[in-house]
């Protein structure tokens, strides 16, 4: 099983770089893993929901031209459906089963994703409908994935 984290951006704090790296450490047992970062926009003061609606276009040019047609896609997005971590678990054995080799997930710059993104999608999931620094929620979603595979695993991890 391959996964890939497709986001925009670069993670500037030192102890969020951290806690990527240490996941993504954990997570060379079970898959393999590859984070894919694209560049983000400058979204100015103010911004205008036309410059905010363009910034989201830009980068989700970015994105697409990123994203591997051989993964099946999971956008993180406010409206996708909410799973516990047993329910993510199953969810990535369902694929695994079914046939799927290579899962890719993509997180959204500061405002989001574009529609365009988010209809090439094969699936939307939601951490919560309260809003997470992107730079953030890849932490949020490495340990997520790390603790699905240990449940899959049948081994034991922390609650």
């Amino acid at each position: 099983m391959k996964i890939t984290i497709l986001c925009v951006g670069k993670i500037k704090e030192t102890y969020l770089r951290d806690a990527v790296a240490e996941y993504s450490k954990r997570l060379t047992r079970y898959t393999d893993l590859q984070i894919v970062e694209v560049a983000d926009e400058k979204t100015p003061d103010g911004a205008s929901a036309a410059e905010e609606a363009k910034i989201r276009r830009t980068e989700g040019e970015r994105l697409l031209k990123a994203m591997k047609q051989d993964a099946y896609t999971i956008a993180l997005a406010i409206d996708g459906k909410n799973l516990s971590s047993e329910e993510l678990s199953g969810k990535i054995d369902e694929l695994c089963v079914g046939g799927v080799s290579h899962i890719c997930f993509i997180i959204g710059g500061s405002l989001g994703l574009s529609e365009e993104v988010l209809k090439e999608c094969d699936y939307r999931l939601s951490f919560s409908r309260m809003t997470f620094p992107h730079q953030l929620m890849r932490v949020i979603l490495l340990e997520q994935i790390y603790r699905a595979f240990k449940i899959r695993a049948g081994e034991p991890y922390h609650k």
